[in-house]
């Protein structure tokens, strides 16, 4: 059987800095959940998520209830997963812009996906780009180590 425990604060911190990407939770304007697969960054205070608009852009702005799960497999018996949850917010003032993005170049330099070779979308129209915070309200994280060494 396998363990599954909670994770201290300082592990889920740990492995949010260490893995940035994510699938990122919203609701869209009729309930509906949407979840998308994000990079990100986090300072230990907030996360920040540099994208394009679009779907998930609309949906943070309407409703900026959003769950974020950044998970870490090393098999079935062995991984680790936190959960954080907060509200997204659009950035817009110039020291919040450059602090979240010089967090989001740390790990992600060439800010991929969001910028790539095509700036004109399915629809014809320019990606326009987008900055979000994330200030965790909750966050929960759990891990399997491993079975016991009882089991049958």
């Amino acid at each position: 059987m396998i363990n599954v425990e909670d994770m201290p604060r300082a592990e889920m911190d740990g492995l949010l800095r260490r893995v940035g990407f994510c699938h990122l939770g919203c609701v869209d304007g009729t309930g509906r959940p949407y979840v998308v697969p994000m990079n990100f960054a986090y300072d230990g205070e907030a996360v920040y998520f540099f994208t394009t608009e679009g779907m998930k852009t609309h949906n943070m702005d309407e409703h900026p209830e959003v769950c974020l799960q950044v998970e870490e497999i090393e098999d079935a018996a062995h991984w680790q997963s936190v959960m954080v949850f907060g509200r997204a917010e659009r950035l817009a003032q110039g020291v919040d812009v450059e602090h979240a993005m010089q967090q989001i170049t740390k790990s992600n330099p060439m800010l991929a996906p969001a910028i790539n070779r095509t700036q004109i979308d399915s629809w014809g129209r320019a990606n326009r780009i987008a900055v979000y915070r994330v200030r965790p309200v909750a966050m929960d994280g759990r891990r399997a180590v491993g079975a016991d060494s009882g089991s049958v």
